[in-house]
């Protein structure tokens, strides 16, 4: 399994300070049990897992199908796994909290005895999973929640949402360090988020030869593509995307920038400050004019894990990989060091969603 798809409808307000507190403590507990039981590198595992991080979310507390479980449960597990010694930590977060990755990264790193080279790597990862998920698959969801999980060995899961104002719905990203080889080639353990029609999505396989034909063209004279750029509807006509989403100079001027770099492949090329969903848009639709190479339009979210809106029931599809999460919550709810109440209240849960 490596996609997975539940609409998550956007919920506003906040968590209650008496419900957060108490899904601060049950969520640290049950991933102090995972760590200290399994180790480090299972519980980043099992974070990137969008069936074992739904039904988490579940057993401390919160609704099933809002877009509010993947920030508030990362929330609480930065809040309670940060006071332990475990060797994991929980960074960034949502809105503003997400920009202070960096500046985390390198006080987290300092404390783990990491390498200037490690923390740098770390530091680009964080940039790389952000840019990816808002500029090389566009469906129209913008990121606003980055929370990234390391170890004192340096290894990383991360956990990010992006919200789409349209439809009101939230896309869900997860990513697993030692899972893939490259950024730009379907790195995701898992896009979990409603399937949407004609969207650009430059990490498929199926756009290797438009990511290559990409670099190619800002290796080459760029100038002699500036025609492309004298109408916005010369590109756009071409594009299955809302007029909004049209190209002005400003993209034939990173181009020129691009060509001064010289990117040697196309995470280069994505790495490159500034490049976002104009450029990479209007590469793909160039490299399709000059060279015929033309980039994946299917959304890569493909299986549904819960179907439906809010107040509807969930219908999980892959039953046996969400309920051996199940099994597994309860194994370790069991050996839980918390309240008996709450104990009870998280195994009825669970219960409940075993329906």
């Amino acid at each position: 399994m490596r996609v997975g798809v539940t609409e998550l409808p956007l919920h506003y307000g906040e968590c209650p300070k008496w419900l957060f507190s108490r899904m601060v403590k049950l969520s640290s507990q049950i991933s102090k049990l995972i760590i200290q039981e399994f180790g480090k590198e299972e519980f980043l595992k099992r974070i990137s897992n969008p069936f074992f991080y739904q039904a988490l979310g579940c057993v401390v507390g919160f609704d099933w199908h809002s877009s509010g479980l993947t920030t508030t449960l990362a929330g609480a597990l930065k809040e309670g796994l940060n006071k332990e010694n475990l060797g994991v930590k929980v960074l960034g977060g949502k809105g503003s909290a997400s920009r202070k990755t960096p500046e985390e990264i390198e006080k987290v790193g300092e404390e783990f005895g990491l390498s200037t080279r490690k923390i740098d790597e770390l530091k680009y990862a964080s940039k790389m999973v952000a840019k990816v998920d808002n500029s090389l698959i566009q469906a129209g969801y913008q990121i606003y929640h980055h929370s990234f999980f390391v170890t004192e060995d340096g290894k990383w899961a991360v956990v990010q949402q992006g919200m789409n104002i349209s439809n009101k719905l939230a896309r869900r990203y997860h990513w697993l360090s030692f899972s893939f080889n490259s950024f730009v080639v379907e790195p995701h353990i898992a896009i979990v988020g409603f399937k949407e029609e004609n969207v650009l999505n430059m990490v498929a396989k199926e756009s290797e030869e438009a990511r290559k034909a990409s670099v190619d063209i800002v290796k080459e004279d760029v100038k002699k593509f500036k025609k492309y750029f004298s109408s916005p509807y010369s590109l756009y006509k071409f594009l299955k995307m809302p007029v909004e989403h049209t190209f002005d100079i400003k993209v034939y001027q990173k181009l020129l920038d691009l060509h001064e770099f010289d990117p040697k492949n196309y995470e280069e090329l994505v790495a490159f400050e500034g490049v976002g969903p104009k450029t990479v848009r209007a590469l793909a639709l160039i490299a399709k004019l000059v060279y015929g190479k033309e980039a994946s339009w299917v959304d890569p979210v493909k299986y549904t894990f819960a179907h439906g809106g809010k107040d509807r029931i969930p219908y999980p599809v892959d039953r046996r990989t969400y309920d051996e999460s199940i099994r597994t919550l309860k194994e370790i709810l069991e050996k839980a060091e918390i309240e008996k109440k709450e104990k009870l209240e998280a195994l009825k849960r669970l219960a409940d969603l075993e329906l």
